[in-house]
Protein backbone atom coordinates (compact mmCIF):
# COMPACT_ATOMS: atom_id res chain seq x y z
CA UNK A 1 0.00 0.00 0.00
CA UNK A 2 1.32 3.55 -0.92
CA UNK A 3 1.64 5.62 2.03
CA UNK A 4 -0.62 8.93 1.10
CA UNK A 5 -1.61 12.42 2.49
CA UNK A 6 -4.53 10.64 4.63
CA UNK A 7 -1.98 8.76 6.22
CA UNK A 8 -0.61 11.07 8.09
CA UNK A 9 -2.20 12.05 12.17
CA UNK A 10 -1.61 14.72 13.73
CA UNK A 11 0.63 14.01 17.06
CA UNK A 12 1.60 11.04 15.90
CA UNK A 13 5.57 10.31 15.90
CA UNK A 14 7.50 8.07 13.09
CA UNK A 15 11.05 6.58 14.41
CA UNK A 16 12.56 6.25 11.93
CA UNK A 17 16.52 4.34 10.84
CA UNK A 18 19.80 5.99 11.56
CA UNK A 19 23.16 6.77 9.67
CA UNK A 20 26.94 6.43 11.41
CA UNK A 21 28.73 9.43 10.08
CA UNK A 22 32.61 8.43 9.32
CA UNK A 23 35.75 10.42 9.06
CA UNK A 24 35.90 9.76 5.51
CA UNK A 25 32.42 10.57 4.86
CA UNK A 26 32.50 13.93 6.76
CA UNK A 27 36.13 15.32 5.15
CA UNK A 28 35.06 13.92 1.73
CA UNK A 29 31.39 15.82 2.08
CA UNK A 30 33.00 19.26 3.67
CA UNK A 31 35.41 18.91 0.84
CA UNK A 32 32.73 19.43 -2.18
CA UNK A 33 30.36 21.41 -0.19
CA UNK A 34 31.38 22.99 2.89
CA UNK A 35 35.35 23.40 3.85
CA UNK A 36 35.86 24.66 6.69
CA UNK A 37 38.22 23.94 8.73
CA UNK A 38 36.82 21.56 11.22
CA UNK A 39 35.23 19.92 8.98
CA UNK A 40 37.89 19.25 6.84
CA UNK A 41 40.61 17.51 8.88
CA UNK A 42 40.99 16.03 12.65
CA UNK A 43 44.05 18.99 12.79
CA UNK A 44 41.09 21.61 11.65
CA UNK A 45 38.53 20.53 14.24
CA UNK A 46 41.39 19.98 17.21
CA UNK A 47 42.23 23.80 16.57
CA UNK A 48 38.36 24.99 16.66
CA UNK A 49 36.09 25.49 19.50
CA UNK A 50 34.56 21.94 18.85
CA UNK A 51 37.79 20.18 19.65
CA UNK A 52 37.62 17.32 17.01
CA UNK A 53 36.43 16.70 13.74
CA UNK A 54 32.72 17.33 13.51
CA UNK A 55 30.37 16.73 10.54
CA UNK A 56 28.81 19.71 8.61
CA UNK A 57 25.20 20.38 9.36
CA UNK A 58 24.60 20.53 5.83
CA UNK A 59 25.86 16.53 5.78
CA UNK A 60 23.51 15.83 9.03
CA UNK A 61 20.85 17.20 6.83
CA UNK A 62 21.43 15.39 3.71
CA UNK A 63 22.04 12.04 5.65
CA UNK A 64 18.69 12.67 7.63
CA UNK A 65 16.76 13.40 4.07
CA UNK A 66 18.41 10.37 2.85
CA UNK A 67 16.52 8.13 5.51
CA UNK A 68 13.19 10.16 5.54
CA UNK A 69 13.57 9.33 1.52
CA UNK A 70 14.52 5.48 2.01
CA UNK A 71 12.30 5.05 5.47
CA UNK A 72 8.89 6.79 4.44
CA UNK A 73 8.98 8.99 1.14
CA UNK A 74 9.88 6.20 -1.46
CA UNK A 75 6.62 4.70 -1.49
CA UNK A 76 4.37 7.61 -1.14
CA UNK A 77 2.32 10.09 -2.97
CA UNK A 78 5.07 12.51 -1.89
CA UNK A 79 5.27 15.68 -4.78
CA UNK A 80 8.01 17.40 -3.25
CA UNK A 81 7.82 20.29 -0.42
CA UNK A 82 7.82 23.72 -0.47
CA UNK A 83 10.65 24.61 2.01
CA UNK A 84 12.50 23.75 5.15
CA UNK A 85 12.74 26.11 8.05
CA UNK A 86 14.02 26.39 11.63
CA UNK A 87 17.06 24.21 10.66
CA UNK A 88 18.67 23.92 14.23
CA UNK A 89 22.16 22.26 14.49
CA UNK A 90 21.91 21.76 18.41
CA UNK A 91 24.92 19.96 19.26
CA UNK A 92 27.93 18.54 16.82
CA UNK A 93 27.83 15.51 15.24
CA UNK A 94 31.31 13.76 15.53
CA UNK A 95 32.91 11.11 13.46
CA UNK A 96 31.62 7.49 14.68
CA UNK A 97 28.58 9.14 15.93
CA UNK A 98 24.76 7.73 15.04
CA UNK A 99 22.15 9.44 14.27
CA UNK A 100 18.83 8.13 14.02
CA UNK A 101 15.89 11.01 12.48
CA UNK A 102 12.29 11.07 14.41
CA UNK A 103 9.31 12.73 12.60
CA UNK A 104 6.63 14.58 14.18
CA UNK A 105 3.75 15.49 12.46
CA UNK A 106 2.17 18.84 13.33
CA UNK A 107 -0.34 20.05 11.44
CA UNK A 108 -1.88 18.67 7.78
CA UNK A 109 -4.49 20.60 5.27
CA UNK A 110 -5.83 19.83 2.12
CA UNK A 111 -4.54 22.39 -0.68
CA UNK A 112 -7.21 25.04 -1.49
CA UNK A 113 -6.13 25.57 -5.03
CA UNK A 114 -5.52 21.77 -5.87
CA UNK A 115 -7.66 19.82 -3.93
CA UNK A 116 -6.09 16.38 -5.04
CA UNK A 117 -3.51 17.00 -2.79
CA UNK A 118 -2.41 17.76 1.06
CA UNK A 119 -0.16 19.89 3.01
CA UNK A 120 1.91 18.06 6.01
CA UNK A 121 3.95 19.82 8.37
CA UNK A 122 6.49 17.72 10.50
CA UNK A 123 9.77 18.25 12.61
CA UNK A 124 12.64 16.26 12.42
CA UNK A 125 14.27 15.76 15.31
CA UNK A 126 17.98 14.04 14.82
CA UNK A 127 18.93 11.88 17.75
CA UNK A 128 23.06 10.59 18.55
CA UNK A 129 23.23 7.22 20.04
CA UNK A 130 23.75 9.09 23.78
CA UNK A 131 19.95 10.24 22.87
CA UNK A 132 21.01 13.63 22.68
CA UNK A 133 19.22 16.03 20.01
CA UNK A 134 21.28 16.97 17.47
CA UNK A 135 19.43 18.56 14.68
CA UNK A 136 15.81 20.05 14.62
CA UNK A 137 14.54 21.23 10.94
CA UNK A 138 10.74 22.11 10.50
CA UNK A 139 9.20 20.62 7.28
CA UNK A 140 6.34 20.80 4.68
CA UNK A 141 5.92 18.24 2.31
CA UNK A 142 3.02 17.75 -0.72
CA UNK A 143 1.38 14.49 -0.95
CA UNK A 144 -1.69 13.29 -3.03
CA UNK A 145 -4.67 11.91 -1.56
CA UNK A 146 -5.62 8.99 -2.04
CA UNK A 147 -9.45 9.81 -2.50
CA UNK A 148 -9.68 13.66 -3.37
CA UNK A 149 -12.94 15.26 -2.30
CA UNK A 150 -13.38 13.00 0.56
CA UNK A 151 -10.79 14.20 3.15
CA UNK A 152 -10.30 17.43 5.08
Amino acid sequence: MTFSYEDFEVGSVAQLSGHTFLKEEIIEFAGRYDPQPFHLSEAGGEASPFGGLIASGWNTCSAMMGILVRDMLSDSTSMGSPGLDNIRWIKPVRVNDTVRLTVRVLSKRVSASKPDRGIVGTRWEAYNQHDELVLTVDSSAIFGLRHPGETQ
